[in-house]
């Protein structure tokens, strides 16, 4: 149980879980790329003792592993998965009252205290441009803060226990920012800040907000953690800490007393500047938007200051074993807060969002003969309508029928899928709705749509295992490759037009049609690199969901509407670039020389291993 950063930097390294880079290191892009590498090496949490420009040392890779993790929050995980089972379960409490006496007693310990006498965070004022200012990706629009802890208080009803404390990208240099003076504050739809600031909007007021970086591990998994509805962020931290969470009160802003740094600041009503582009989660770069502008007033850095930092790019990355960990937190919570659901997965690979596969239920009509998807409907419109879950654009769902299922083996969820789906009455479209703010395949922020593949029965194919002959030598689309059964990659010409791609591929369709029966391939790909998206699952994956708008990018052999319904005989997904996507994340081959200085022999990372 730590009580600062620091204690948990010395305790990592104490158990070989952390190694110290001496060497001075430069944060222009060399920081973030020695990050990478260590972390696809599965290597361990790095103490950068000195950073170009600041005095500050600064410290990534805390969360790498899912083992590390786990060890840092080794004596307080237990009980925290027990308040949340309760939270989610309180027949729980009352079935078992005296099995969980102690969850009771470590919720009500774990409350928020205020001090007002402590404040070791002020031991320092600082400047923004005293910082550790990183810049991760070639094109980033300066450097930002990636493990922040964001706090702001509902106007109507301030308080702690009102509060919202949210991972949200700041932005600390570069655009059009002045230095010292401004930060970018970038916070995603459903976000619980954007509540307050509309609140603060309509009273006329600048909405008041803090940025806690460091303190204890537990405030950063809290800040990102998706909490049940009533259970407060810093209640949690507390928890997950075992200790309580310890603020004061400095000119009206709320501050950390256990936080390394903490900038306060205030966002004024309809005040935005462009902040970005910067490399995020999806494997792309999230381009420059009007987002709000935090006036900085005071900055704070306490004695022994860390600056924790991670670096998001194409997954995985240390983002990934966030996930883990929260998953190993909120267990089986979905299935209290969605009757009939059994799983939902939220698939890394694909960028989190953009792809869900779940197992639901099939109970509404026991009594006919026919199976097919009913209860599903229902459940899937739950769950893309649920939190972060309604960001994404793929729901592939399914019921066990005569075996069981497991969405984490996804080759072989999606082979009952597709052995099961009728194409003509299973696919659900919703269009011109919201998705990702940081998801462009849409062609505009937060806008795009929803398709559900929901699949229920007996088997209706058999899949291909092979490409069929139908699929070469196909003028146009070429070098056929199969990405898992039923699934082939066809390489087609670079994408220009959504006019001129829906001519292309309607006469795929019509020659495919005139070819014969396909009814083993019922998914198809039109991709700018069929090796590429056939060379593993992840890159399938990952091209596939990131690079495609369901309504947009989805053709079909045979299509036609009945009804307003929409079906076909084999569903044609067009997983090509497009010219209003955003550019892939690429390093910069001149920083990947250079920082192999600090892998040689002798050198601070000479132990790590496959770099």
């Amino acid at each position: 149980m730590y009580k600062s950063l620091e204690e948990c930097v010395l305790d990592l390294e104490r158990h070989g879980h952390l190694v110290r880079v001496r060497e001075e290191v430069d944060p222009h892009l060399e920081m973030a790329a020695i990050h990478l590498k260590v972390y696809e090496a599965g290597g361990p949490a790095l103490l950068f003792e000195r950073v170009r420009g600041t005095a500050f040392p600064a410290v990534s890779n805390l969360f790498g592993t899912l083992e590390r993790s786990k060890f840092i929050f080794r004596h307080t995980l237990a009980n925290v998965q027990k308040v949340v089972q309760l939270r989610d379960d309180p027949m729980q409490a009352l079935r078992h009252p005296l099995q969980n006496i102690s969850s009771g007693f470590a919720a009500l310990k774990a409350l928020p205290s205020k001090k007002s006498s402590s404040f070791p965070v002020a031991e320092q004022e600082i400047r923004i441009s005293d910082l550790p200012l990183i810049k991760h990706w070639p094109m980033d629009g300066g450097a930002f803060v990636t493990l922040p802890q964001v706090y702001s208080e509902d106007p109507d009803k301030p308080g702690i226990m009102n509060s919202n404390l949210g991972m949200y990208r700041v932005q600390l240099s570069g655009n059009d920012y002045r230095l010292n003076e401004e930060i970018g504050l970038h916070y995603q739809i459903h976000r619980g800040i954007g509540i307050h600031q509309e609140k603060a909007n309509r009273r006329g007021e600048p909405l008041k907000v803090s940025c806690f970086v460091g303190g204890p591990p537990a405030h950063m998994l809290s800040a990102v953690m998706p909490l049940p509805e009533g259970l407060s962020e810093l209640l949690f931290a507390g928890l997950l800490a075992g200790r309580r969470f310890r603020y004061s009160y400095r000119d009206g802003y709320c501050i950390s007393n256990d936080a390394d740094f903490v900038i306060t600041g205030e966002i004024h009503p309809m005040d935005t500047k462009p902040e970005g582009p910067f490399g995020d989660h999806l494997g792309y770069y999230s381009l420059a938007h009007p987002f709000p502008v935090m006036k900085v007033r005071k900055v704070y850095a306490k004695k022994n200051a860390i600056w924790p930092f991670t670096v998001v790019g194409r997954p995985p990355q240390e983002d990934t074993s966030f996930g883990e960990l929260i998953h190993e937190i909120t267990g089986d919570a979905i299935k209290q807060e969605i009757p009939g659901v059994k799983q939902v997965h939220a698939v890394d690979a694909a960028g989190v969002h953009p792809l869900l596969l779940a197992i639901g239920s099939e109970r509404y009509t026991p009594y006919l003969n026919t199976k097919k998807p009913t209860e599903l409907l229902t459940i899937a419109n739950r769950i893309l309508g649920t939190n972060q879950l309604s960001l994404a654009k793929y729901l592939f769902i399914t019921a066990e029928d005569n075996r069981p299922l497991d969405t984490h083996d996804i080759v072989d969820f999606l082979t009952y899928i597709l052995e099961r789906i009728d194409l003509r009455r299973d696919l659900h479209f919703h269009t011109n709705t919201t998705i990702d703010t940081l998801d462009y395949s849409g062609g505009e922020l937060n806008g795009g749509s929803k398709v559900v593949f929901a699949a229920y029965g007996d088997v209706r194919r058999e899949l291909c295992r092979e490409v069929p002959d139908s699929l070469k030598a196909i003028r146009g689309f070429e070098n056929a490759k199969l990405v898992m059964p039923g699934i082939v990659a066809l390489q087609a010409s670079r994408f220009v037009s959504y006019e001129a791609a829906a001519s292309e591929l309607q006469g795929l369709c019509e020659e495919l049609r005139a070819r014969g029966e396909l009814e083993g391939c019922p998914m198809l790909l039109a991709c700018d690199d069929s090796e590429f998206v056939s060379a593993s699952l992840a890159n399938f994956l990952w091209v596939a969901f990131t690079r495609s708008n369901p309504s947009h990018d989805i053709y079909g052999v045979g299509s036609a509407y009945e009804n307003k319904h929409w079906g076909c005989d084999n569903v044609i997904l067009d997983i090509r670039l497009k010219p209003h996507h955003a550019p892939p994340l690429i390093p910069d081959p001149v920083v990947e020389k250079n920082i192999g200085r600090f892998f040689a022999s002798g050198a601070s990372l000479s132990g790590i291993k496959n770099v």
